[in-house]
């Protein structure tokens, strides 16, 4: 009988292992947590918010300081594991702040929603915006990227990762650029929901 409980134990431990979802968080210092203390990071902070509001999901930190879409696209194939049930993209700030050309920007993106559609792995994009500095030209090509990318490949859209936090002195490191650990406890409040309602569409 003891052996059976054991067996039915073992069972059940299994099929929660296999049916157990991760989330691929594929971005750069934003998603990496830059200038953060250990534990911090968004991935971090979300994965808390998560776990408290009841959802058995593994968020993966896919992020590396100073990638551009390009090189978030050219590392993609080794960052998905078999585990992977869904991806949530953070990409294209440093193109903005490079002065990369939107087309270019646009093409990396698609590379990386053709990999994941022909996977049919959901997607959930966090958008970006141009510094204000590159021109209202830019900014318009720019800033509408994400929107059209969210529109032609069914994804998911958060407008903007740093709403309510971007230009805010108080809410962002020395550099101006990386949000703090008071600017994170602005984002990621308003980009829970998002990402619960994400989940939901995980298989």
């Amino acid at each position: 009988m003891l052996r059976l409980s054991f067996l039915m134990l073992a069972l059940m431990w299994g099929f929660s292992v296999a049916h157990a979802s991760s989330i691929l968080v594929l971005g750069d210092s934003l998603t990496a947590g830059y200038g953060l203390p250990p534990g911090q990071s968004l991935v971090d902070q979300l994965q808390g918010a998560l776990t408290a509001k009841g959802h058995k999901v593994t968020l993966i930190n896919g992020g590396v300081s100073g990638d551009t879409a390009a090189q978030g696209a050219a590392r993609l194939d080794w960052a998905l594991t078999n585990d992977v049930k869904g991806v949530i993209i953070e990409l294209g700030a440093n193109d903005a702040l490079r002065g990369l050309d939107p087309s270019q920007t646009e093409a990396s993106l698609r590379s990386i929603l053709d990999a994941l559609k022909a996977k049919n792995l959901p997607v959930l994009i966090l958008g970006m915006k141009a510094p204000p500095n590159m021109g209202a030209d830019y900014k318009t090509k720019f800033d509408g990227l994400y929107p059209k990318l969210a529109k032609d490949y069914g994804a998911s859209l958060y407008p903007f990762y740093l709403d309510g936090v971007a230009a805010v002195a108080a809410l962002n490191q020395a550099d101006g650029i990386h949000p703090n650990e008071k600017g994170l406890a602005v984002i990621v409040p308003k980009l829970l929901p998002v990402v619960e309602q994400f989940v939901a569409q995980l298989p």
